[in-house]
């Protein structure tokens, strides 16, 4: 297995610097209506960031010289900030979460925003990118695109990058991305060890081609990362999965309690596809201080899964049209 990995590493691991604009862009030209690219930012309560991006996209990678993303979406999961008044400013256009497919109330979750941005974007390409990143560089795109253009036997693209931990003055360079050191990774290598060559395959930056998409389940929480890797995997197979070193991810980190909650939610994704169905108790019970000692809160795990796209009328129906 190990030799397997180490090849697929050697065939489908690549720095962004290797695909140019210039030659992305030639490529998007010639792949015609296969190369539309739609970038979707999921965002809750990100008005400190999410414009810096949104005006960065706009500005390297949709101008007149160098048209290589056609629309960009942010979905606003019920912010209670200005974030969709930021984004829009900055060139986005932004969609409420709830306005999307309304007969089905939505869950709270990102793996939810994402699967309802498939109906209301167009791109034949979708990529993701989390809204709480800092001093974002265009690369996060266009790297992660740039195989799903240059390619066509590649399906999903995964950013790869370093992942610095900033605790006030303190910075610890490799020191992010705990809840993929000590729960995603030993899951990946014990059970999908083909999987094990993936840098970051909890990273919130990938893209995709929504003929992949589409026939994707989402699970609606954070697990949906995990998930869409592992599923991908089954249906399209390792020779069609990549990733592209991007630099490096700078963002807002939780706290503990909430890295909890996202384990508890990653390690149900992989326990529900090691045996469909089955959850032994789907509860988080953490531990916080108050003035007289230890007071449990007791959280849920994320447990619901949306269906491929594929099987939503809605979506047959827009597809169609």
């Amino acid at each position: 297995m190990l030799d397997e990995v180490e090849r697929w590493l050697d065939r489908r691991s690549w720095p962004a610097r290797d695909r140019p604009l210039d030659l992305l862009l030639a490529a998007k030209r010639a792949a015609g209506p296969r190369g539309t690219v739609s970038v979707v930012l999921p965002a809750l309560d990100e008005e400190a960031t999410v414009g810096e991006i949104v005006a960065t996209i706009r500005r390297e990678l949709m101008s007149e010289d160098a048209p290589l993303v056609d629309e960009l979406v942010v979905v606003d999961s019920a912010s209670r900030d200005r974030t969709a008044e930021v984004a829009a400013r900055a060139g986005a256009r932004v969609v409420r979460r709830d306005a999307i497919l309304p007969r089905l109330p939505a869950v709270p979750g990102k793996g939810e925003v994402l699967w309802r941005s498939l109906l209301v974007t167009r791109g034949e390409i979708v990529c993701f990118i989390d809204a709480d990143l800092r001093e974002f560089d265009p690369r996060f795109v266009s790297g992660i695109v740039g195989p799903l253009l240059t390619d066509p036997g590649v399906q999903l693209v995964k950013a790869m990058y370093d992942r610095p931990l900033e605790t006030g003055a303190e910075v610890v360079p490799a020191g992010g991305g705990r809840v993929t050191e000590l729960v995603a990774r030993p899951l990946l290598n014990l059970h999908w060890p083909r999987l094990a060559g993936f840098v970051q395959p909890l990273g919130g930056e990938y893209a995709a081609r929504r003929s992949l998409l589409e026939r994707l389940p989402f699970p609606v929480g954070y697990g949906v990362e995990l998930g869409m890797l592992i599923d991908a995997l089954g249906l399209v197979g390792l020779d069609a999965l990549a990733q592209v070193d991007v630099g490096v991810r700078r963002h807002r980190h939780q706290d503990g309690q909430a890295l909890g909650r996202m384990a508890a939610a990653i390690y149900r994704t992989a326990q529900s596809r090691l045996a469909r169905g089955h959850l032994v108790r789907p509860k988080l019970t953490q531990f916080g201080r108050d003035g007289e000692g230890f007071v449990p809160s007791t959280h849920p795990v994320d447990t619901q899964e949306r269906p491929p796209m594929l099987e939503i009328g809605e979506y047959m129906a827009r597809r169609a049209a």
